[in-house]
């Protein structure tokens, strides 16, 4: 009887360089620019806050049952979880002898939620459309929901984080479209916190790459399989959002009444679903560099892939009957 041995992928892995390093730099920059770009289109511009507050105000939806789930939603996300959370990265990080995931994790919630709040309460918001109402910029249910998913996906094995960063995606875009829908902000203000959420998730990971920076071996990217939902709810929902708000706009300026508060609601609903998307399926490739996979190395008795003899995979000739 003939035996197969599985065989291993050394295929996907790649080797680090500079590249794996500045990565996540280069992240937090864009995504930080990403947030300043929207505090200055849709909180300093008159149009952008017309189109902001109509696609808030347009959220009419009186459906019983959607509304207790999104009451129950809004209001499981509070202190408390962030500190579950942290506790159970710290738990998790000890448990999988990787004390730097751990470490990452935390100061990505600490440090994401403590700049949306500290941002909230210091950003100018001038009363350009009408409507008056504090500053929300940028949310603080859509980090701390943003900050828990990402958090958990990193401390979580490989194997695992596909399938947790579609929940999580998930969880994400309820909570985002539900503070719109219950006027508590704008989708400015959810947009922005994925962005600070990001950006501090960035900065976790260039740290957790410094001090892995030395340890020998190549890395492997996250499946491909896992990525695909992602992509394309990102891509036809952005497509959906950007003409939808293109069209609240171009009926804010040019002309009125061209499209009603309910078409608006599912635009800015559309653009939170897209960037969500994004952001996600940037922070499963750069949670997922983490990984370190050993090089093929030559030793007295046959060559090693991963920790698997070369000859896994290839026919066993002989094999147990």
């Amino acid at each position: 009887m003939t035996v197969l041995a599985s065989p291993e992928r050394p295929a996907t892995t790649r080797p680090r360089g500079a590249r794996h390093l500045l990565a996540p730099l280069a992240v937090a920059l864009l995504a930080t620019a990403g947030a300043y770009a929207l505090y200055r289109l849709f909180v300093r511009t008159t149009l952008g806050q017309q189109v902001d507050t109509g696609a808030m105000r347009g959220a009419d939806v009186h459906h019983p049952r959607v509304v207790e789930v999104l009451d129950r939603t809004l209001n499981g996300t509070s202190l408390a979880s962030l500190v579950l959370v942290c506790l159970f990265a710290a738990v998790f990080g000890v448990l999988r002898r990787r004390l730097d995931l751990a470490a990452g994790a935390t100061l990505l919630v600490l440090g994401a939620n403590a700049t949306t709040q500290l941002l909230k309460t210091h950003l100018a918001r001038p009363d350009l459309d009408g409507f008056a109402m504090p500053n929300s910029f940028p949310s603080g249910h859509t980090t701390a929901a943003a900050s828990v998913a990402f958090a958990v996906i990193l401390v979580l094995p490989q194997a695992l984080r596909g399938t947790v960063a579609l929940a999580g995606f998930a969880y994400v875009t309820v909570i985002a479209v539900a503070t719109v829908w219950a006027a508590w902000h704008r989708p400015s203000d959810t947009l922005a916190g994925l962005m600070v959420t990001l950006a501090w998730g960035a900065v976790a990971v260039f740290v957790i790459r410094v001090l892995r920076l030395r340890t020998a071996g190549a890395l492997q990217p996250p499946g491909r399989l896992s990525m695909l939902p992602l992509l394309v709810i990102g891509a036809v929902t952005g497509v959906a959002g950007l003409l939808g708000l293109t069209a609240v706009a171009l009926s804010e300026r040019v002309l009125p009444d061209l499209v009603s508060g309910r078409f608006a609601f599912l635009s800015g609903s559309a653009a939170i679903t897209a960037a969500a998307a994004g952001a996600f399926l940037v922070w499963v490739r750069l949670a997922a560099g983490d990984r370190l996979v050993p090089d093929v190395t030559d030793t007295p008795g046959e060559p090693q892939i991963s920790g698997v003899p070369a000859t896994a995979g290839r026919r066993v000739k002989g094999g147990t009957k």
